[in-house]
This record gives structure tokens, C-alpha cells and sequence, in this order.
């Protein structure tokens, strides 16, 4: 028996570390994910489940384990996502400003149609020299909208502070100098995207 809770209390040690790792790379102290050390954790437990465990207090403490490590993986695979993704803050915050103006039983696409250029650049901006480059990306939400029949969801210095502050946040999440954004419109609304550029 003794044997047996060593073996849990080292897999709980073991996926507390492996968190500790994940959180150090999410708040971007790590460079890369600990992948090497999920697998580890994910063999050990392996070999634990495969046990055929008799005591039922044993059982249920190695039930509430994997219940909670299952929570772990679903958030740092949410995570992983949304930094391939890109920040979406912005867009979000975009889409609810948007949102009133939409008829409620408006037709829903099924797919998102793009309708602006393909071609139209991002709009770079680096610290500290944002303040041109910030009017241009407002000048293209004023014309974009003015085309669908609708004013501006934002003002020239409401969209400068949260471009301003998704910028450091990006710089700082992805350890890059620059980043870029460009507008489109999407299903009939205007959006704004954001890419991290390392120059």
C-alpha cells in the first residue's frame, strides 16, 4: 500500500511540475512547451491505469488525478491554440460593437466571405512610432464602413489605445519587435487582424 500512494503522490508531484513548466511558457519565461515532460507524465500514467487497482480509496484518488491533468490539457491545448491563432481581443471587442446594428434574424453564412481586397497590406507597427501608421489603419475602417452604410464603432483614440496596448501585448507573448494589422471585412463586418513580425 505504501508503494501504491508513492507511485500517486509522484504523479501528482509530477503533472504540478509539468504545470509550472506550461505556465512559465504561456507567460513566455520558457521558450518552448515541455513536451518532452508531458510525455513522461503521459507514459507514467499509462502504467498506473493499466494496474488493476483493488482498493477503492486508491481508485478514486487516481480518478480525481486524471480528472483534473484531463482539465490541464484541454486549457494548454485552448492556449496552444490561441497563440497560433493570433490575439483575438481585439476582434472580439470588434464584433460586439458591431453586433446591435444586426438585424436579429439576419441570414447566416456558412462560411465567413471576405469581401475586401486580398491585396491590401498589413500596416506595421513597431514601439514607440504607431501614431501614422495607426491613422492609416483608421482611415480603413472609416472607409470600410462608410461602404457598408455604417459609422465608425470606435474613435481615432479609442482605436489608438487598444491598438497600442494589443501591440505590447503581442511584442511581449511572442518576444517579437514589431506587429502587423490590417483590416477586412468579413460577412459584412469590418475586422481588424494581427500578426506578430520578428525583424
Amino acid at each position: 500500500m505504501i508503494k501504491q500512494d508513492d507511485e500517486l503522490d509522484k504523479l501528482e508531484e509530477d503533472i504540478r511540475k509539468l504545470k509550472n513548466k506550461y505556465d512559465q511558457f504561456f507567460a513566455g519565461i520558457q521558450k518552448v512547451p515541455p513536451s518532452h515532460e508531458r510525455h513522461l507524465v503521459e507514459v507514467y500514467i499509462h502504467e498506473l491505469s493499466r494496474q488493476k487497482i483493488r482498493d477503492n480509496a486508491r481508485r478514486f484518488r487516481l480518478s480525481t488525478v486524471l480528472s483534473r491533468y484531463n482539465q490541464y490539457r484541454e486549457m494548454w491545448g485552448r492556449k496552444m491554440r490561441e497563440r497560433e491563432e493570433g490575439p483575438m481581443d481585439f476582434r472580439r471587442r470588434r464584433a460586439a460593437l458591431n453586433q446591435p446594428s444586426e438585424p436579429p434574424h439576419r441570414e447566416r453564412a456558412a462560411a465567413p466571405r471576405v469581401t475586401s481586397s486580398e491585396s491590401d497590406p498589413y500596416v506595421k507597427l513597431v514601439a514607440g512610432s504607431n501614431g501614422e501608421e495607426i491613422r492609416r489603419i483608421y482611415e480603413k475602417i472609416e472607409k470600410e464602413q462608410q461602404k457598408l452604410g455604417k459609422q465608425p464603432g470606435v474613435t481615432f483614440d479609442q482605436l489608438r489605445n487598444m491598438i497600442e496596448k494589443q501591440s505590447e501585448a503581442v511584442r511581449a507573448r511572442y518576444n517579437v519587435n514589431a506587429v502587423a494589422f490590417r483590416v477586412d471585412v468579413v460577412d459584412g463586418k469590418v475586422k481588424l487582424k494581427a500578426k506578430p513580425i520578428q525583424e
